[in-house]
């Protein structure tokens, strides 16, 4: 049901109040012109952290226990095409998308962009997420409180993990924890890897927790509050939140966040900004934004590090930033429109697929065209699908975030 402009009057008005929760992310399940709309608390939230304004002091090594950076001007060095992972080298090429209103997950075959199986999971799949090994496809059901894993090698899902709130899930560089984006729950719950076991659970007073993306360093990684319009600022190591601000924005909504190749700026999409905001990461100070098109939502790095693909949900379309030039440079529009949201790029980088979020279908686009090479229909709700397996050595985690 689309909320009215009086429901959405009230809910942000309870925000600003601090005396409850909007649940189900924008990124969830909801209308197409607004937030979606719930209803969550906590019985004790902690005091906002004020954002860190000092440049954080450089150090001479990463987080203990990540993996060295291949190359220290880019990030994403070990996801070239079509570098797979010896673990990942031989599982079949899949698209995985979770439905959220139909709870199951649709496999697509990327190669004749035809469903080739269905797989029942939890109540509201909203992201499936390839694990910091590799092995696994955790698939979030945030209102079934559970992953379902996957193997890639077989397709084959395994037993339901009891885990509460799993809205989005993400891995810290080193492997040592899972971090569990717990939307309702406001709060971010540090995880055995493999086991799921819970092992410290850090609440935060923004409203939403939804997105993250990690430092160069990985020694803290930066959140989007989807309902409260605010970004947070977390140490890995120390798992605690060292900054908190407010986007300068009336009614933002952060969505996906990247970091840059050189790991200086953060860029974190907002669906009602409509467009994506710049950020030093480091001194993690005010952002500045730049317009990409309506209903900002997801953000994809292409395989040379050169561009990155913005899904513009609102409007069914999708631009091109260049990260040398620090601009837009082009922008695909879907024919027949759509509501393309979140995905990733084919292992040669040939291939961007999206979940068309209220259309019950998926994209396949061409990434040197901008051509749309297929619509898929898949189930109803589709959200954060997983192109698998994807070049790099291990998992950051969401849609896949590769290092």
């Amino acid at each position: 049901m689309r909320p009215t402009p009086m429901k959405r009057h009230l809910v942000k008005s309870a925000l600003i109040a601090g005396a409850a929760c909007v649940a189900l992310a924008a990124c969830g399940t909801g209308s197409k012109d607004g937030p979606d709309q719930g209803l969550g608390t906590k019985a004790a939230v902690p005091a906002p952290v004020k954002p860190v304004r000092k440049p954080v002091q450089k150090l001479d090594q990463g987080l203990p226990g990540m993996p060295p950076v291949l190359d220290p001007k880019d990030v994403y060095a070990a996801d070239r095409p079509n570098r797979l992972s010896p673990v990942v080298k031989d599982f079949p090429s899949r698209v995985y998308v979770p439905n959220t209103e139909s709870d199951t997950v649709s496999v697509i075959d990327p190669k004749t962009y035809e469903v080739i199986e269905t797989i029942h999971v939890g109540r509201q799949p909203q992201h499936v997420v390839p694990s910091w090994d590799l092995k696994t496809l955790w698939v979030n059901n945030d209102r079934g409180h559970s992953l379902t894993p996957i193997d890639p090698r077989t397709g084959k899902a395994g037993e339901p993990v009891p885990v509460h709130d799993p809205y989005n899930l993400y891995f810290t560089p080193n492997g040592r924890y899972a971090v569990v984006m717990a939307s309702l729950d406001r709060e971010l719950v540090f995880r055995d890897p493999h086991t799921m076991e819970r092992v410290k659970t850090v609440p935060v007073s923004c409203y939403g927790v939804n997105h993250a993306d990690f430092s160069l360093d990985g020694r803290y990684f930066i959140v989007s509050c989807e309902f409260s319009g605010e970004l947070l600022k977390v140490d890995t190591e120390k798992m605690e939140v060292i900054g908190q601000q407010k986007l300068p924005f009336d009614g933002a909504m952060p969505q996906d966040v990247k970091v840059s190749p050189d790991g200086k700026r953060f860029y974190v999409a907002d669906m009602m900004a409509d467009g994506m905001w710049v950020l030093d990461g480091d001194t993690f100070g005010e952002p500045t934004l730049l317009p990409t098109g309506k209903g900002t939502h997801g953000l994809y790095v292409s395989r040379d590090s050169r561009e990155m693909y913005v899904s513009n949900r609102g409007e069914g379309t999708v631009s091109v930033f260049d990260f040398t030039r620090n601009k837009l440079t082009k922008k695909w529009h879907l024919p027949d429109g759509g509501s393309p949201d979140m995905g990733g790029v084919s292992a040669d980088g040939k291939v961007l697929w999206l979940s068309g979020r209220y259309n019950s279908e998926v994209y396949a686009i061409d990434t040197r065209t901008g051509a749309q090479l297929a619509r898929v229909k898949v189930g109803s709700g589709p959200h954060g699908l997983a192109v698998y397996p994807q070049p790099g050595r291990y998992s950051l985690g969401h849609t896949g975030i590769f290092r």
